[in-house]
């Protein structure tokens, strides 16, 4: 466990996830990750280590500027600094790179209790491509490694996983947010209190076929919003107009819901949809049945029916998992329905008898907006990370810790 390492006088490399979102001033404009990572970071302060910080922020080698170099204004994770300092109440240093003699100065200056942060690592393909010599270049400065970033566990990446190769048993180990990751994901995963239900929204059925196969060995009851939902409906020979398809999962879809009868499970499609006669937020909008939309019409939410059905479902539930909205979140005629999902989710967690867990960007967002996160029992910083770990697949940043 992290507190039993010896920390007082070490350098102790942390990888966190700051891929924070910044405005058109590079300044932070959600700085949920970063204050996720600040309990590990003031542990290490605390106990008199020196810390240095790893990251990457967005994805600049697929962001090329027009010349074909790295947008090093844009991608920099100094844009980060500001913040960290104010939330830490004390000078953050920023080294310009991530490795190499100039950083290797940087870290012999370190006093006890100095943080710093390396730039980019994706500013190297190395990184991403797991290098074991970049990785090693990452590691020689440092005394102890820690991983802290959940949300990017799921990837060999040189800093997330190979770095650790570097580092005994006795010198690596999971940060607070990635162990507390760990924890609740598992109880969902292994020790579900029943009835178990899951929330599952977003676009497409294909990004969340081993979650639903996994979910069918474990779940009770399945509800699907969003997008995913309209080729269920198809499958079953409804009329979804315009709505988002994918036509090559219809059998799929099929499939799915012979096996959730097999089981004696229960699946919950949207019973109305509301529907848009263009895909814009001051669209046309009227509410009708799931299977009956008009061609020309798109379903870019969940009607009232719906909203009332699951909400009823979730208030039985003793564990909740959900990911994925409801509708087209992102425009305000067409997020109610995700909202009241995230209100029934909270009224459903304040009993002591269940347990929710909340993960994916759009969930996460409407919790925060709906002001009622204290409410969930545990906010997943990790999007594809957590699904992952639920659909039962060895995640690279973990196993290597675990070893």
């Amino acid at each position: 466990m992290l507190n039993n390492l010896d920390i007082s006088g070490k350098v102790i490399a942390v990888r966190v996830d700051f891929n924070v979102p910044l405005n058109a001033q590079f300044e932070v404009t959600d700085n949920t990750r970063i204050v996720k990572a600040l309990p590990t970071i003031q542990n290490l302060l605390e106990r008199g280590g020196k810390v240095v910080l790893m990251s990457h922020l967005g994805r600049p080698l697929r962001k090329l500027k027009e010349d074909g170099t790295i947008d090093r204004e844009k991608f920099t994770l100094n844009h980060v600094v500001p913040e960290l300092s104010k939330l830490l109440n004390q000078q953050v240093l920023f080294a310009d790179d991530c490795i190499g003699d100039s950083v290797k100065e940087k870290i012999n200056s370190l006093n006890n209790g100095d943080v710093l942060i390396l730039e980019n690592t994706r500013f190297y393909e190395e990184e991403t491509n797991g290098n074991a010599d970049f990785a090693a270049a990452l590691a020689k400065n440092a005394d102890l490694y820690i991983n802290d970033a959940f949300g990017t566990a799921h990837r060999a990446h040189a800093s997330t996983a190979v770095m650790a190769d570097h580092f005994d048993c006795d010198e690596k180990d999971f940060g607070l947010l990635m162990a507390s990751e760990i924890k609740n994901a598992t109880k969902v995963l292994d020790n579900p209190k029943s009835p178990y239900v899951a929330v599952l929204g977003g676009a497409k059925v294909s990004d969340k076929i081993l979650l639903i196969e996994q979910l069918l060995e474990k779940a009770d009851e399945l509800i699907i919003g969003g997008g995913m939902a309209y080729t269920f409906v198809k499958a079953q020979g409804g009329q979804i107009g315009n709505s988002l398809l994918e036509e090559d999962k219809l059998d799929l879809a099929l499939d799915i819901l012979e096996k959730v009868k097999q089981r004696g499970k229960k699946i919950h499609l949207p019973i109305d949809s509301v529907i848009a006669s263009d895909f814009n937020n001051d669209a046309e909008r009227k509410t009708v049945r799931s299977d009956e939309i008009p061609d020309g019409w798109m379903g870019l939410d969940i009607g009232p029916e719906a909203i009332q059905t699951f909400d009823e479902v979730i208030a039985r539930a003793h564990t909740i998992l959900w990911n994925g909205p409801m509708g087209v979140f992102e425009f305000s005629n067409f997020a109610k329905g995700t909202m009241a999902v995230a209100a029934s989710i909270a009224k459903s967690s304040t009993s002591e008898e269940t347990f929710s867990m909340v993960g994916g960007g759009d969930s996460v967002a409407a919790v925060n907006l709906s002001g009622l996160a204290d409410k969930i029992s545990f906010i997943s910083t990790g999007g594809g990370a957590m699904l992952e770990f639920l659909e039962g697949k060895t995640l690279p940043g973990i196993a290597a810790i675990k070893g």
